[in-house]
């Protein structure tokens, strides 16, 4: 008896995930925070120029990478006209949501709406409970993830752009009638943010307050399945979850992988040992058993085979690639077009 196996098919977004780290090393191409935040940009530049769809940016306090997002998104959105810019993941507990709305409009604004923010309540820290260095303290009976959480919805709703503040009756400038909003104002991005959920509760917790979702290359290990075919539960739960919610817009969801197709020498020089790799399982926080995915690469034939059956890549609308960022623009734009012109065809991405 023949078995055929049909693998979904699907037009995917492809962006890129930096995690923006810099160090004063003779092998590094970034040996400074301005190298990276310049790079990233350059390869922004470039990434739009081969046809990707998305620019992603880590965001880490306290830690030689890159950090506060809003300054490196404006520049990009003032540099491009069509690629994707975003976030994977801003860390709700260090931030003003009110500010943040302001700075977030004006970014989308300057971009033309291109902004897609992801936020999250964070991910273990460089110190301890960083945020109280920003000002912030928990609320009675408060862990830092409700926190997180709390601040996140306080953001999704001033986005909305509802008048909240009262006017004072004797402005510096004239008001407009009845309560006032945030300022500037950017009409959609509401719809644009996208909330990172390392388990299937706060999946289902990101549907039901409308925002699309990320899943990166770790979560919780809830089930002791393969990752891939956990991820691919989480995000079956979220959507199910958010047509139970009964909202108007289909959601869209991403994961990141680390994909490199050895095409050259250098590539396997690289990531020749990254071949074969499999699932790891850790403690990340709090000892909470974590599943990590596994990396790929290989040549592009074994690449298309091993992707196509990534059950969580078939899930999602879209693949967020991580990049090595300290091996410089020229690499990186190597790396990004080697998956776009001998992989992604091949899987039907493209």
């Amino acid at each position: 008896m023949i078995i055929i196996t049909f693998v979904k098919r699907f037009m995917k977004k492809i962006g890129f995930l930096s995690f923006g780290h810099w160090s004063n090393h003779p092998a590094y191409k970034t040996r400074t925070a301005s190298d990276t935040l310049l790079q990233s940009i350059d390869l922004a530049i470039a990434a739009e120029e081969m046809g990707l769809d998305g620019a992603y940016f880590r965001v880490h306090h306290f830690a030689a990478q890159l950090a506060s997002p809003f300054p490196l998104l404006s520049a990009i959105g003032a540099k491009t006209s069509n690629i994707e810019i975003g976030t994977g993941v801003i860390d709700m507990r260090y931030e003003n949501p009110l500010y943040m709305v302001e700075d977030a409009g004006a970014a989308d604004l300057i971009s033309g709406g291109r902004l897609q923010l992801g936020i999250s309540r964070g991910s273990p820290e460089q110190v301890i409970d960083g945020w109280r260095y920003f000002g912030y303290e928990l609320g009675e009976g408060e862990t830092d993830a409700d926190m997180g959480r709390r601040k996140a919805l306080e953001f999704l709703d001033k986005l909305k752009g509802i008048g909240f503040a009262q006017p004072n009756p004797y402005p510096m400038f004239p008001n407009p009638p009845g309560l006032l909003r945030l300022e500037p104002h950017s009409e959609g991005l509401r719809e644009r943010i996208w909330w990172g959920a390392a388990s299937n509760a706060t999946a289902v917790w990101a549907a039901e307050n409308g925002m699309n979702l990320q899943s990166s290359t770790l979560k919780y290990d809830e089930n002791g399945k393969p990752f891939h075919i956990q991820q691919a539960e989480q995000i079956r739960l979220y959507k199910e979850a958010w047509k139970k919610a009964g909202h108007q817009r289909e959601p869209r969801v991403s994961v990141s992988r680390s994909i490199f197709a050895l095409v050259t020498d250098q590539d396997r020089y690289f990531f020749g040992q990254e071949a074969g790799r499999v699932d790891k399982i850790g403690i990340i926080e709090n000892d909470k058993r974590t599943i990590f995915g596994r990396s790929y690469a290989a040549e592009p034939d074994q690449l298309i085979r091993e992707l196509g059956q990534d059950e969580a890549i078939q899930e999602a609308d879209t693949l967020l690639l991580t990049i090595p960022n300290t091996l410089g623009v020229d690499y990186n734009v190597h790396v990004l077009s080697s998956i776009l012109k001998h992989v992604a065809p091949g899987l039907g991405w493209r």
